[in-house]
């Protein structure tokens, strides 16, 4: 497996998260974190943006089925349950699979396996998208998943990288967020716009990146801003 690929599991039996432990180290390259609290499952999502999600459906306080409804877009999903009436509901918010408890670990790769063709995919289709903008005479491609966030100057916008430090060019920001998806990126105040799978932590007036950078969330835009990201 070329990249590490991130797993988070939310169960209120500790003994089914431990079955997910022991299977998930039969298969290198995975990194798993486990949650017997929903909440601060729902949370470790939020912030780590994991590829995979192994999630229960009956637990105490709260359905699987809620938090599912809850996840970002990019997100991958398998239920892990001994009630098998809710396997149409699954399906239908876009369940990869339906592990029905006990299961073996044939039974567990076949799902993962599945959901690694969906990730794998959706790594592709995100690292195939660049966007093109100038930079004094030159057309730049930037990858969108190489994009932190982007800040408005007077008449230029600042675009943020991973790999390539700052790219500087003569797009007002409105025009530039215009040409981004908008389910990737977001516009959380006048001068700034991140890209939402880098986010690591808000609040509803500032929020950090996943390089530890924070900015500002506008107030006329947190209430967008909290919607979006609670997700």
């Amino acid at each position: 497996m070329d990249k590490i690929v991130k797993c988070i599991a939310i169960d209120d039996e500790p003994l089914a998260l431990e079955v997910l432990e022991k299977f998930c180290n039969r298969i290198e390259g995975i990194e798993l974190n486990t949650y017997t609290d929903p909440e601060a499952g729902i949370e470790a999502i939020r912030q780590q943006q994991p590829d995979i999600v192994f999630l229960d459906i009956e637990m105490d306080n709260i359905n699987g089925l809620a938090i599912a409804a809850q996840l970002p877009p990019s997100t991958c999903f398998i239920f892990t349950t001994a009630y098998l009436n809710y396997v149409l509901d699954g399906f239908n918010l876009d369940a990869v699979d339906y592990l029905h408890k006990p299961f073996s670990f044939a039974r567990f790769e076949t799902a993962f396996n599945k959901a690694m063709r969906r990730v794998n995919y959706n790594r592709a289709t995100l690292t195939g998208r660049t966007i093109t903008v100038k930079q004094e005479y030159n057309n730049v491609n930037i990858p969108l998943d190489d994009i932190l966030y982007i800040e408005a100057m007077e008449g230029y916008s600042k675009i943020f990288c991973q790999s390539r430090g700052c790219v500087i060019s003569r797009i007002i920001l409105k025009n530039l967020l215009a040409q981004l998806p908008e389910e990737s990126f977001l516009r959380i105040h006048r001068s700034f716009v991140v890209s939402v799978s880098k986010v690591k932590s808000y609040t509803r007036q500032r929020l950090t990146l996943s390089n530890d950078i924070n900015l500002p969330i506008g107030r006329l835009y947190a209430t967008k801003v909290m919607a979006t990201l609670a997700k």
